[in-house]
C-alpha cells in the first residue's frame, strides 16, 4: 500500500486553480471581433499582459505534467511516457501561439500608420496569424492535451487514487473535449460555437473539482502490484 506525497496532492491542486486564472488573463475578447486590428494598438499593455500569463499558464501546464509523471509511472511506466509526451507536445504548442500574438500586436502598431492603400495587405496577414493562433491554442494544444488526460483518468481510475465518480467524469470530459477539438478542426462548428462550449465544460468543472479534492483530501492510498512486463497494473 502507498500513500502518494500529501504536499503533491496540494501543490497539484493549486496549480490547477492557476492555471484556470492563468487562462482567463491570457484571453484577448478584442481579436473576435471584425476591427481587431486596429483596437489591438490601443490595448497594448493589456495584450503584452495576456502574453505574459499565456507563458506563465504554460509553465504550469508543464509542472503539472511533471509532477504526475512519476505518479503514473507506479501505475504503468508505457502509459506514463504517453501521458508525458501528449501534455509536452500540448505545452510546447501553447508557447508556440505566444509569437502569433506578438506578431498582431506589431501588425496591428504598423497598420495604424500605414498607407490605406496597403490595409488590404494587412488584414490578410492578421487574419491568417489570428487563425494561426487559434489553430495553436485550441487544436495544436488541446488535442494532445485531451489525450493526455484520457490517460491520466484512466489511470486514476485503475489505481483508484481519487473517487471512481471523479475519475469516470474524466475520462468522459476528456472524451468530449477531443470530439470538440476534431469537430472545430474539420471547420463543422467554430470557436464561438455554444456547442463547441457545452462539450469544454465538463472537463472544466471536473478539474475544478479535482484541484478542491486534492487540497482538501489528496490522493487516496494505491495498492500497485508489478505485472509479468514490469509495469504497474
Amino acid at each position: 500500500m502507498i500513500k502518494p506525497n500529501r504536499r503533491t496532492a496540494v501543490f497539484l491542486g493549486l496549480l490547477l486553480i492557476i492555471s484556470f486564472v492563468f487562462g482567463i488573463l491570457s484571453s484577448v475578447p478584442v481579436l473576435e471581433q471584425p476591427d481587431f486590428l486596429e483596437k489591438l494598438s490601443e490595448i497594448e499593455m493589456q495584450v503584452l499582459i495576456a502574453t505574459f500569463f499565456q507563458a506563465a499558464m504554460a509553465v504550469v501546464y508543464v509542472c503539472i505534467t511533471v509532477l504526475l509523471y512519476p505518479i503514473i509511472k507506479r501505475h504503468n511506466k508505457s502509459l506514463a511516457v504517453g501521458y508525458f509526451g501528449f501534455r509536452i507536445i500540448g505545452a510546447g504548442f501553447l508557447f508556440a501561439s505566444i509569437g502569433s500574438l506578438l506578431l498582431l500586436l506589431w501588425l496591428s502598431q504598423n497598420f495604424i500608420g500605414a498607407n490605406p492603400a496597403n490595409s488590404p495587405y494587412f488584414e490578410i496577414v492578421a487574419e491568417l496569424l489570428r487563425q494561426g493562433r487559434d489553430f495553436l491554442n485550441h487544436i495544436g494544444m488541446i488535442l494532445p492535451w485531451s489525450i493526455g488526460g484520457l490517460i491520466l483518468y484512466f489511470c486514476f481510475f485503475k489505481t483508484r487514487m481519487i473517487p471512481s465518480w471523479l475519475s469516470i467524469w474524466g475520462i468522459i470530459g476528456s472524451t468530449f473535449t477531443l470530439i470538440a477539438t476534431l469537430i472545430l478542426m474539420l471547420n463543422i462548428i467554430t470557436l464561438m460555437n455554444p456547442v463547441y462550449f457545452i462539450l469544454n465544460a465538463p472537463i472544466a468543472f471536473c478539474e475544478l473539482f479535482l484541484a478542491i479534492f486534492l487540497i482538501f483530501r489528496g490522493f487516496n492510498p494505491i495498492d500497485i502490484k508489478p505485472n509479468k512486463s514490469g509495469d504497474r497494473i
